[in-house]
């Protein structure tokens, strides 16, 4: 067997026209964790995990093979088509969309002598809607809370940085609202909510199910009170709601003077899809299995053990961070950067994965990150990261760091960003709770830099921190010896009014030429 094998020619386009799933295709979905089954129950859920992690293909293979089975008619919405609406706007067009998947929204009116059915009507009446300026605009304080879990939002005026103690202080935005269209929508709610059910009764189907994936493209302030008003709408009928998101772009829960949102565990279920490096050889058993199922496709049996070396797979489940669509296309990169160096090889090798994972992940990465998050919410991330890579590489000398975890309830705003930074995948979680070594005191969360910022060109006068491994007391190997990294250092150069110069490190750690180990 050699790389030159057409069969891996095809894995290879097979893996590039999946690169985003989309609502028209029929993705290859390996349910090693038992979500579809999860999707399948009659329960409201979200879906949390980081891009590529599998939400989408989650979600579309759900709607077109899972769900015809069980008589359920599945519904599905890219927030992508809509994030631009402001609000209501966008909860209007999302009722459109709803309404219209339903059967009796596209019978046939035989010339227009057939009156229009009761879906028909309502779908006419909210485009109607739509399409109406905002009429009465009022002003609403709203206090948004930066504690909980998924409450935590950023500062609202540009450059600055407010620091907050943890469940304490709260940040007031005004918010415009087209009083009209929200007072429409709040008085048709029963009405709504009517239709869905006889709707349902007489389509034939058991249950419905609306899928919106990627709810965290729609702007943060409006996510409670869009996510708040499906809720009510679908609840108590046999139509579920189905979210996907990423965890730390998304606002489920606002307070203000009552609950605006949903909570997880109480009002909706929470499913996590992230497989973290925290578990190296169950995330490298996952992502081997979805390459393999893949391969199987195109008549290739076993390509993990056949076509990578022995530490071949180990160095693509650390490069790609333990995401499957990164762990697909850096394989892809690495093939052919193996067939580049050796015509005929036999064997994926690390230099590979990790030269390809450079070429392909490190990019990418910060431009999703300029393009999701804004310019304001990125410069932030971008501040925090640059001071990262100077801290682990230059100052210390190490790949990995530890965040005391009493000064992330004392930094939540800061430590929310870390949370980002790893939402887009420019970090990892690698131990949740451990100790620290050199008699610091308290527990830590131990994090690595992305392997693409150190592994190619091989950084030297680094230590790479091989948390894959373990010493005698089945510790990961030199964790407990990384720096500790300041979250009130942190604060301090998000507050120093420095201008991010990411592109420029960039340059200079990924393209600078180096011998690669």
């Amino acid at each position: 067997m050699s790389l030159d094998d057409p069969a891996l020619a095809q894995l290879e386009n097979l893996i590039l026209d999946t690169f985003r799933v989309h609502e028209n295709q029929v993705p290859i979905y390996v349910d090693v964790g038992g979500n579809l089954n999860r999707i399948a129950s009659g329960q409201h859920q979200v879906i949390f995990g980081r891009r590529g992690s599998g939400k989408s293909c989650l979600l579309i293979h759900y709607k077109h093979s899972v769900a015809p089975g069980l008589q359920t008619l599945a519904i599905y919405l890219n927030a992508d088509e809509i994030k631009l609406l402001r609000f209501p706007d966008i909860l209007i067009r999302t009722l459109v969309t709803l309404f219209d998947g339903f059967p009796d929204a596209s019978r046939r009116r035989w010339l227009g002598l057939r009156p229009r059915t009761a879906v028909q009507a309502e779908i006419d009446r909210l485009r109607k809607l739509l399409d109406e300026p905002e009429h009465a605009d009022v002003t609403e304080e709203a206090s948004h809370s930066r504690s909980g879990e998924l409450g935590v939002e950023g500062p609202t005026a540009a450059g600055a940085v407010r620091a907050t103690q943890a469940h304490a202080a709260a940040t007031t935005t005004t918010r415009r609202f087209g009083q009209a269209k929200i007072d429409f929508l709040e008085r048709h709610l029963q009405d709504f909510k009517k239709l869905i059910r006889e709707s349902l009764e007489g389509s034939g189907y058991t249950h419905a199910t609306f899928l919106i994936d990627d709810l965290y493209l729609i702007r943060r302030s409006d996510q409670p009170d869009f996510i708040d008003y499906l809720h009510r709408l679908l609840r108590g009928t046999k139509c579920y709601l189905k979210i996907g998101t990423i965890r730390h772009r998304t606002t489920l829960l606002r307070q203000d003077g009552h609950p605006i949102g949903v909570e997880l565990s109480q009002d909706v279920e929470g499913l996590n899809l992230d497989r973290t490096l925290e578990d190296v050889p169950a995330a490298q058993s996952y992502l081997s299995s979805i390459l393999d199922e893949m391969a199987k496709t195109v008549g290739i049996g076993d390509v993990v053990s056949t076509y990578l070396n022995p530490d071949a797979a180990l160095a693509l489940t650390i490069a790609s961070g333990g995401v499957p669509r990164d762990f697909l296309n850096i394989f892809v990169e690495a093939l052919r950067l193996a067939r580049e160096h050796e015509a005929g090889g036999r064997w994926i090798t690390p230099r590979d994965i990790y030269k390809g994972a450079a070429r392909h992940s490190y990019r990418t990465k910060i431009s999703n990150l300029r393009t999701e998050a804004g310019p304001e919410g990125s410069s932030q991330l971008e501040l925090l990261f640059q001071d990262l890579l100077t801290f682990c590489l230059h100052e210390k000398g190490k790949t990995a760091f530890l965040i005391s975890q009493a000064e992330a309830g004392a930094f939540s705003y800061e430590h929310e960003l870390l949370q980002q930074l790893m939402d887009f995948k420019l970090i990892h979680a690698v131990e949740a709770d451990t100790s620290a070594a050199s008699g610091r005191e308290g527990r830590f969360e131990a994090y690595t830099l992305d392997a693409a910022s150190f592994m190619h060109p091989r950084r030297r006068n680094i230590e790479i921190v091989e948390f894959w491994k373990f010493d005698d007391q089945r510790r990961p190997l030199g964790l407990r010896e990384s720096p500790t990294y300041p979250l009130s250092r942190a604060r301090a150069f998000l507050r120093s009014g420095a201008i991010p110069e990411l592109d420029r490190i960039i340059t200079t750690d990924i393209e600078a030429p180096a011998a690669v180990d």
